[in-house]
């Protein structure tokens, strides 16, 4: 007899989420399409959806001495976050260096990530030449191009990262 009313419950409650499936919780409340827009960042291998703004290695060093330094390390090389330049082993190597010079297979993602969770403590604070130069400059440390090269919406998508043939496409 329990087992038949545990049953009966349990096809009461089933009824009860699908009839009210179209309802919701009533949380909170739809995003404005402005905002939505606002969070539709993305920046693709190709260059679609870069901003416009440039910067190069030169100005990219001031940025990065003032909002990367204190956790990525002098020049890149590591402190309590991951090393991003000055690799001392391949991906072959036991352990692998998975720096941007020898992992990162599009420069442009190097901007999107950076746009996007950058700094760790305030990201999507920096100004779009911020990040073009910044991202210039780790280019540069990584030796993928030069120091006063400029980096814009043209082009990063160019730049050719070591890397780029290194994955398999499923």
């Amino acid at each position: 007899m329990f087992m038949r009313n545990l049953l009966f419950c349990f096809c009461l409650l089933l009824c009860h989420a699908a009839q009210s499936a179209n309802v919701g919780p009533n949380l909170g409340k739809p995003a404005p399409e402005n905002l939505v827009k606002s969070w539709n960042i993305d920046v693709f291998p190709d260059g679609e959806g870069l901003p416009e703004g440039s910067g190069n290695a030169v100005k990219g060093k001031q940025v990065y001495e003032a909002y990367c330094f204190s956790c990525h390390g002098v020049e890149g090389t590591g402190g309590s976050a991951d090393e991003l330049a000055g690799a001392r082993h391949s991906l072959t190597d036991n352990p692998p260096d998975k720096t941007i010079g020898t992992y990162w297979p599009y420069a442009t993602t190097i901007f999107d990530f950076t746009r996007r969770a950058m700094p760790l403590n305030a990201p999507g604070s920096l100004s779009h030449d911020q990040l073009y130069a910044v991202t210039a400059y780790l280019l540069y440390l990584n030796g993928i191009i030069r120091e006063t090269d400029i980096m814009n919406a043209q082009t990063l998508p160019e730049v050719k990262m070591p890397n780029r043939e290194g994955f398999i496409r499923d």
